[in-house]
């Protein structure tokens, strides 16, 4: 059809093949093929959280070393108690030396892995004790070190419990429907135009759309929102949410390699904090900290004379789970970012976000909406905007064209009933004509011969400014009206933009190789700091790339031609929901709900994350050097060295487990009463788009001509202002304003939209005292004519800021 793309780039088959990463034998670490490797996923996963653990010889190890040293401390202290201070002696003892062993096994492992980790500080202790006779000292040591390294591994099994979770969730099978009935086969059989069948609680193992008249689904794996959503026939479904309905048919569209889930697993089985620049900065404190100890200790027996006092700072300096708290904030920062609809490729995915001051973001797709809308219809003189589009979108019905699909919607949601066409073709680069209603009519591209109506030129004058693409409608050869379409923003965009600001983002840039008048638009609509348009995949890279050497910088975007530019930023993000495969493959890390509003959510989680890493390391290592000055001072003895390290390792691993916790996101919590308001009026404001039309066709009908017809324009238009739009903004102000007040801090924040409601109230009333002045003289008068077009137009602009801030600020807390 002779329509115009909105924004849509087109990227060399060679962008397809740009990724971050090595490759593995001709193979990007990360492809299978189909659910056989997710089961390996699971594994090597597994293996790879358990490396974040503490090394040793099994996972029981922890538990039984733990008991014995506690049993061995209390048995000592009521041995001690009773007067048997012999058998006390026996029992600290016998603790000490159950912990020597395992100790050992726990350095050399370290030693062997190509590091000498602060274990080594916990062996000399441990022997120390043994030579200077404090059992007490050695045994507590020994409970210490069992009990930092179990708390250690649990809090590694519950910040990994939800990364996991993707992993077990995979579908192992399918069951595929054909003449002869309903089989069931292994998932990578499946193939693409294959009959599923999903039964109720099932995974729908593969990417693919709606075969029966409605679906109930749990989407909250992918997009961590717990309300379900309704699917009808047609309409596409992603790989890995629940069937939360009746028993439905799926049309397969991708087999099971190919599928978002199969993409998600290949990114979770790649997330770890061994990466985590912190993690790494961790292991240099330890490099440091090792041989100061040592010095430190050393020192206070050369300096005193005494064994005792340097024991005594080998014990304060005993930090067994200590640097082993910053793995676990990141990997708890990576679990709380999975329940937020967030996969995150690694642990230092996370922690560069968490540094970055520059994010840089694609424009179709990623700021807008990624398909076009109906922005506005125009009428000819004579006609109503609703029969122009309910003509279009009939002569479009069947049409597979992105803009056609655009405008059935709009004609559907305004509740107009289509009719068949007949006689329909289809004309590369002209447009689509057919016979409707027994008219003949055309949709899209102007003719280039034949005299324009005078009223077409405001409509090139708006496509112009608007930068929408415009579908002329003709009804028997004669121009009947005009379909205005564009890519609209995504509501929950500007309000990510000052959250992203807030997170510490200091520079948004976006990148686009749409055309620079749309492009300035956004730009100004979200207070972006740039705008580059007109972009190739190469120019974005070479974007990226300068602005990579001013600061930590973040990539976000959705197409195959912006793969490139993902790969070549600190952190690449790709709107995964719909976004390309290229783009995910490329990306560090993958929004799995169509929601850009999840991107502040994860910078908020990574920097939380980060900081409560560094403070977890940082923090209880000053805690640690402060203790081994009072030691080697000779005021703490090793018994009181050994209980003061314990309790600070487990206040320092309790820190880092505060990354799991829930906390400051870019939307406020909502309760599920209010969330169902929000959709009832978004789905009105859908529904009045017809009468913001009516209002603007009305003033524009006073401009012409104020005759008559203008006058019926006006009276119509306040019949659906008192009838349909009034009723509307009464209910907001009286039932959804008050629902959101707890949520924004009060009533103060909806104040501004009241005050919209009474101009939109007080603009109407005008228009109606007009009406009543020109039913007392017959028609409309001379004197009346500038003030109702004023109220008119004014209403309308009115209206249509009033909608969008509306959109932007409250209607986007829920998906």
């Amino acid at each position: 059809m002779g329509r115009v793309a909105l924004g849509q780039g087109c990227a060399p088959p060679a962008a397809c093949t740009v990724a971050r990463g090595a490759m593995v034998g001709g193979r990007r670490p990360g492809h299978g093929t189909g659910l056989s490797e997710m089961h390996m996923d699971t594994t090597f996963y597994a293996a790879r959280l358990r490396r974040l653990a503490p090394e040793g010889f099994a996972p029981r190890v922890e538990p039984v070393l733990l008991l014995v040293t506690a049993a061995a401390v209390a048995a000592g202290c009521v041995a001690w108690f009773t007067g048997s201070e012999g058998l006390a002696e026996l029992f600290w003892g016998l603790g000490t030396m159950s912990a020597v062993v395992p100790a050992v096994m726990w350095v050399l492992a370290a030693l062997w892995h190509g590091h000498a980790g602060v274990d080594l500080i916990a062996v000399l202790a441990l022997g120390g004790t043994l030579v200077v006779g404090e059992y007490l000292a050695g045994a507590l040591i020994g409970l210490m070190l069992a009990s930092g390294r179990t708390l250690e591994a649990a809090a590694q099994r519950r910040a990994a419990r939800d990364l996991r979770a993707l992993l077990e969730h995979a579908p192992h099978s399918a069951r595929r429907r054909t003449e002869s009935g309903v089989g069931t086969v292994p998932l990578d059989d499946v193939v693409p135009d294959d009959l599923l069948v999903v039964g109720p609680g099932e995974v729908v193992p593969v990417d693919g759309t709606v075969e029966s008249s409605a679906a109930v689904l749990d989407e909250s794996v992918l997009t961590g929102e717990p309300l379900h959503v309704e699917r009808t026939r047609g309409e596409a479904v992603r790989s890995g949410v629940v069937n939360a309905g009746g028993a439905f048919d799926l049309r397969a569209g991708a087999t099971a390699r190919d599928s978002t889930y199969a993409g998600i697993v290949r990114l979770a089985r790649q997330a770890g904090a061994e990466s985590a620049p912190v993690v790494r900065l961790a292991d240099r404190y330890a490099a440091w900290f090792l041989p100061l100890s040592l010095a430190v200790a050393a020192l206070s027996w050369l300096v005193s004379g005494s064994a005792v006092r340097a024991v005594a700072v080998l014990v304060v300096a005993t930090p067994c789970p200590l640097l082993l708290a910053a793995p676990v904030a990141i990997v708890s920062g990576l679990s709380r970012a999975s329940r937020l609809g967030v996969v995150v490729r690694d642990g230092g995915a996370l922690e560069n976000l968490g540094r970055a001051r520059t994010l840089l973001l694609d424009k179709t797709g990623t700021l807008t909406r990624g398909r076009p809308r109906v922005l506005d219809v125009s009428a000819a003189p004579g006609r109503a905007p609703a029969e122009v589009l309910r003509l279009a979108a009939s002569v479009d019905r069947y049409s597979p064209h992105v803009l056609a699909r655009a405008i059935v919607e709009a004609a559907r949601g305004r509740g107009l009933e289509l009719s068949d066409p007949a006689d329909v073709t289809e004309e590369t680069g002209r447009g689509a004509t057919g016979t409707v209603d027994g008219h003949r009519i055309c949709l899209g591209r102007a003719g280039a011969s034949g005299t324009r109506p005078y009223w077409a030129a405001a409509v090139d004058n708006r496509a112009l400014i608007e930068g929408a693409a415009v579908a002329w409608l003709t009804v028997d050869d004669e121009p009947a009206g005009a379909v205005l379409l564009r890519d609209p923003l995504r509501h929950d965009a500007p309000r990510t933009v000052r959250s992203l600001r807030a997170a510490g983002i200091e520079r948004v840039v976006m990148l686009t190789g749409d055309r620079s008048a749309p492009a300035r638009e956004v730009g100004a609509l979200l207070g972006l700091d740039d705008v580059r348009s007109g972009l190739g995949p190469a120019d974005k890279v070479t974007a990226v790339r300068a602005e990579r050497d001013r600061a930590v910088t973040v990539m976000v975007g959705d197409g195959v031609n912006d793969a490139p530019a993902l790969a070549a930023a600190d952190v690449g993000v790709a709107m995964g929901a719909r976004g390309s495969t290229a783009s995910s493959e490329a990306a560090d890390i993958v929004l799995t709900a169509d929601r850009v509003d999840r991107l502040a959510d994860a910078v908020f989680v990574a920097v939380r994350a980060r900081r409560i890493a560094v403070q977890s390391a940082l923090g209880g290592m000053l805690l640690s050097l402060a203790a081994m000055a009072t030691a080697a001072a000779g005021l703490l003895p090793p018994v009181a060295g050994a209980v003061l390290q314990e309790g600070i390792d487990v206040a320092v691993i309790l820190n880092a487990l505060r990354a799991l916790r829930t906390d400051r996101t870019a939307r406020p919590p909502l309760t599920s009463e209010t969330e169902a308001l929000i959709h009832r009026f978004a789905a009105e404001h859908d529904d009045l788009q017809d009468v913001l039309t009516a209002v603007r066709d009305a003033a524009d009908r006073l401009c012409e001509s104020p005759g008559p017809r203008a006058l019926t324009a006006v009276e119509e238009t306040h019949r659906l202002l008192t009838e349909r739009l009034l009723p509307h903004e009464h209910a907001e102000e009286h039932r959804l304003y008050p629902a959101l007040a707890p949520a924004l801090g009060g009533p103060e924040a909806t104040a501004t939209m009241s005050r919209a409601h009474a101009e939109i109230d007080r603009l109407s009333r005008r228009v109606a005292t007009h009406l009543d002045l020109a039913r007392a003289a017959g028609g409309l008068a001379t004197e009346q004519l500038d003030d109702l077009r004023a109220c008119l137009y004014g209403l309308n602009t009115v209206l249509r800021l009033h909608f969008a801030q509306e959109e932007e600020s409250y209607f986007s807390l829920t998906p």
